[in-house]
């Protein structure tokens, strides 16, 4: 574990033992929600099944970041990719959302859980539509954990979006060529009220991102866990905290040495 003199405790218990404070959380972990299928196949269960499992795995995900103090959590649920899917298949996960909504709602509201969906929303069925609309505004004065749900999301579409809006701009006259910087296409990401990811973990084993927050991962800390996703409790969210805590974060700089 890192984090030298900033992690002491100035003070001493009553036998002189020097007192070691927790390690802060990351302010934003983001999670690839990956294995669904392999761990239904591997039970001899449909595909369906691995995802109904998921939505559990999510329930119980949501509850230890509240738990953990973790200020934002972004979920990566259905990609744009996923449309290649079977039709039937990619119902289905429609229709756990749906019933995510629905059903879990009410809670995620009393327990101070503000959501907001990301991705493209124009191809997605009326009610969806709808109902994304009906838990943002519900939930908009929630302060207890930002839970970011992409949905229809890709990140090469969602730098594509930012870039025709500042083109849009400026061919108004509402931005100034010259001043297109890092900051102006951030601003304009489904994201620019989020602090980037300080902790992106894959479930399954897989070593990828699978264009999830390219542009926000500059400088995310990656944790990668053969747990496949329905399997996602408390104490693997735990074990990836741990390991992120003992992590040097240098942002292209030069870690300060102990003592130095």
């Amino acid at each position: 574990m890192t984090g030298g003199a900033d992690a002491m405790s100035s003070n001493a218990d009553p036998f002189g033992v020097p007192q070691v404070a927790a390690p802060r959380p990351p302010r934003h972990v983001a999670i690839i929600m990956d294995g669904n299928g392999r761990w239904a196949a591997a039970r001899g269960l449909p595909r369906t099944e691995g995802h109904r499992r998921g939505v559990e795995a999510l329930r119980r995900t949501i509850g230890a970041a509240i738990e953990f103090g973790i200020g934002t959590l972004t979920v990566f649920s259905f990609s744009s990719e996923n449309w290649s899917r079977p039709p039937a298949e990619v119902q289905f996960l429609f229709g756990l959302l749906r019933l995510f909504i629905q059903r879990d709602l009410a809670d995620l509201h009393e327990r101070g859980v503000r959501v907001t969906v990301i991705g493209a929303r124009d191809a997605l069925p009326g009610d969806i539509r709808g109902l994304i609309e009906q838990a943002e505004g519900l939930t908009a004065a929630n302060r207890a954990l930002e839970l970011v749900v992409a949905f229809n999301y890709g990140a090469r579409d969602e730098i594509a979006r930012a870039a025709r809006r500042i083109a849009e701009d400026v061919a108004a006259g509402r931005l100034d060529a010259g001043a297109v910087d890092e900051t102006a296409l951030s601003t304009r990401l489904d994201t620019a009220r989020f602090p980037d990811p300080d902790l992106i973990v894959r479930t399954s084993g897989e070593m990828r991102l699978s264009n999830f927050l390219l542009w926000q991962s500059a400088y995310a800390e990656f944790v990668f866990t053969p747990v496949l996703w329905p399997d996602f409790d408390r104490e693997t969210l735990r074990a990836a905290l741990d390991e992120y805590a003992g992590r040097a974060r240098r942002f292209g700089g030069i870690a300060a040495r102990s003592g130095a």
